[in-house]
């Protein structure tokens, strides 16, 4: 678990934890995969069928929506809501933060408690500059294994405590399942909590330290398949989003894209 391993390890346990879900997020090629409902224990995914539109979703945003969960914002709206997950941090962070700033944008980052005790500062950063810090759990478990209610609120709550005691203010009530796995009961509990989940429309395998994509993969997937609403998952651990991020926000601001972060979000 994040809190207790090195950087190496913490890594690997990463990379393991995530390898079931590469095929469905990374999107290689527009294949269709099985919708299934909120009511499954599920990874989620994504079909993209049209580039520049947004995609299907493994549940459907009116599923969604009964749980106060989301994968994207208003379609109709040339909106992107740049979002960053984070159970550590390798070094990327401080100009990922730099490179938001010049372009004057607020992103969401999603923390673990890892991240937050052992880099307070750069917590303390997002915050003074205007970024929103969401719940991505305390120990990054596997969400969907969960059934108890109080087991789930631990992992909740306990980075709350955390996230104040190192800004002095409340978590605001974002939470993203670690690894995209979730449950109906997952959700419920979640929206019991007064949390909004939030889920992606748009990520790409950014995620592996030792192979991570070059330049032109990236863009490959990130540029054509951006859509009204975005809602992104990148990784700051990641070199490659590090070394791309100033062009690639250059790249959407010229394609006509505003950024917001994800309680800019209404859900009627």
């Amino acid at each position: 678990m994040y809190v207790i391993f090195g950087k190496k390890t913490i890594a690997a346990l990463l990379t393991a934890a995530v390898l079931m879900t590469t095929l469905i997020i990374s999107g290689a090629g527009l294949h269709d995969h099985a919708v299934m409902t909120a009511a499954d224990d599920a990874n989620w995914g994504l079909s993209y069928r049209t580039e520049g539109s947004p995609p299907t979703g493994n549940a459907s945003a009116q599923q969604l929506r009964q749980y106060r969960a989301l994968y994207t914002g208003d379609t109709a709206q040339k909106q992107i809501y740049l979002t960053f997950d984070a159970g550590y941090e390798n070094g990327y962070t401080p100009h990922i933060l730099d490179v938001l700033k010049k372009h004057h944008i607020q992103a969401t980052f999603f923390l673990v408690g890892n991240f937050i005790e052992t880099a307070p500062e750069l917590v303390k950063r997002m915050v003074s500059e205007g970024h929103l810090v969401g719940n991505h759990t305390y120990s990054h478990p596997d969400m969907s294994k969960i059934r108890d209610e109080k087991s789930f609120t631990d992992e909740l709550t306990k980075l709350e405590t955390l996230y104040q005691q190192t800004t002095g203010k409340p978590m605001p009530k974002f939470y993203r399942p670690p690894q995209g796995k979730y449950s109906e009961d997952n959700l419920a509990m979640a929206k019991k909590l007064g949390y909004t989940t939030v889920f992606w429309s748009l990520a790409y395998v950014d995620w592996y330290n030792d192979d991570q994509p070059t330049k032109e993969e990236a863009f490959s997937k990130l540029i054509p398949r951006i859509h009204n609403g975005a809602v992104v998952l990148l990784h700051s651990t990641s070199r490659t989003n590090s070394e791309i991020l100033d062009e690639l926000l250059t790249k959407w601001e010229n394609m006509g894209y505003s950024f917001a972060t994800v309680d800019k979000i209404t859900l009627a």
